[in-house]
C-alpha cells in the first residue's frame, strides 16, 4: 500500500496546490485552518503533522508560532516541507511513528485515515497518535465523507447509471474504488469516524463537517463567481458543522479528540 501511495504522489506534482487550485479546495483549507485554530492549544505548543504532504497546514501553523514536525511517507513531500520556515520533516508511517511517548501537544492526521483502507491500520494510526500525545493533548483526524462521490458527480452531471452502482456500493461500505479519480481509499461517515477515535482510547470526540453542504456549488459556479460565493459557503458550513442530519454532506470530516 505504501509503495503504491509513494508512486502516486511522486507522479502527482500538484499536491502542494491541491487546496488552492479549486474553489472547494480553498473552502476545505479555510475551514480546516479555522477549526484547528479554534481547538489547538496556543503556541508555542509542539505539533506533529502526520501525513502532512508538502506542508500546506504546517506552513501557517509554523507562522502562527507552533513548533511543527511533519511526517510523511513520500520523500518528495518531506523534502518540500523541510524547506518551509520553522518546519522540520522526516519520512515515516502513521502506523509506527518514530516519536517518543507523550512528547507532543497535538497530532494532526489530516491525510492518513482515508489512505489506510483496512480498519486495523486506521486503529494503529490512531493508537500511535494517542501514544505520542501528552496528557490532555489534541488529535485532529480528517476523513473523506462517503457521500462526496454522490454529491460531486450529481452536481456536475457525471452521475451516470453505471456510476450510480459504484456510488451506492461506496455509501454502503466506505470502500472507494477510484471511479472519479484518486487512488482506492476508505471514505467515512461521521459516526464511523467518531467510533474509531473512541475505540482508540481518545475522549471528548467531536466530529465536524469541514466544507458544509455548499461546496459543490462553488465549483459549479466557476472561478469568477466562486470568490463572491465563498463567504456565504463558509457561513453555511459553520451553521451546520455538527448537525447530525447534514454533517455527512461535507466533502471532508474532522474529528477532534483528546488523549
Amino acid at each position: 500500500m505504501i509503495t503504491k501511495l509513494v508512486e502516486h504522489y511522486t507522479k502527482e506534482t500538484s499536491e502542494d496546490t491541491r487546496l488552492t487550485r479549486s474553489a472547494h479546495g480553498r473552502l476545505e483549507y479555510l475551514r480546516t485552518r479555522e477549526l484547528l485554530r479554534r481547538t489547538l492549544m496556543p503556541p508555542p505548543a509542539r505539533i506533529l503533522d502526520v501525513g502532512g504532504a508538502t506542508g500546506a497546514h504546517a506552513r501557517w501553523l509554523a507562522a502562527d508560532g507552533y513548533a511543527v514536525h511533519l511526517v510523511d511517507p513520500v520523500p518528495v513531500h518531506v523534502e518540500a516541507a523541510a524547506a518551509l520556515p520553522g518546519v522540520s520533516a522526516e519520512v515515516g508511517d502513521a502506523r509506527g511513528l518514530g516519536v517518543p511517548d507523550r512528547s507532543v501537544d497535538a497530532v494532526l492526521l489530516l491525510g492518513p485515515l482515508y489512505h489506510l483502507t483496512e480498519p486495523e491500520d486506521r486503529a494503529k494510526a490512531l493508537a500511535e497518535a494517542r501514544r505520542v500525545l501528552r496528557p490532555g493533548g489534541v488529535v485532529a483526524a480528517a476523513a473523506i465523507s462517503r457521500y462526496l462521490s454522490l454529491l460531486e458527480t450529481g452536481a456536475t452531471g457525471r452521475l451516470t447509471a453505471e456510476m450510480a452502482s459504484a456510488v451506492k456500493r461506496l455509501i454502503a461500505t466506505g470502500d472507494y474504488d477510484g471511479h472519479v479519480g484518486f487512488v482506492p481509499a476508505h471514505f467515512h461517515t461521521a459516526e464511523e469516524l467518531r467510533a474509531e477515535a473512541l475505540n482508540a482510547g481518545l475522549r471528548d470526540v467531536e466530529v465536524y463537517g469541514i466544507e458544509g453542504p455548499a461546496w459543490t456549488a462553488l465549483d459549479a459556479a466557476g472561478p469568477q463567481e466562486a470568490d463572491r460565493l465563498m463567504d456565504a459557503a463558509l457561513r453555511c458550513a459553520r451553521a451546520v458543522e455538527q448537525d447530525p442530519l447534514i454533517v455527512n454532506t461535507s466533502a471532508h470530516l474532522l474529528a477532534v479528540a483528546r488523549a
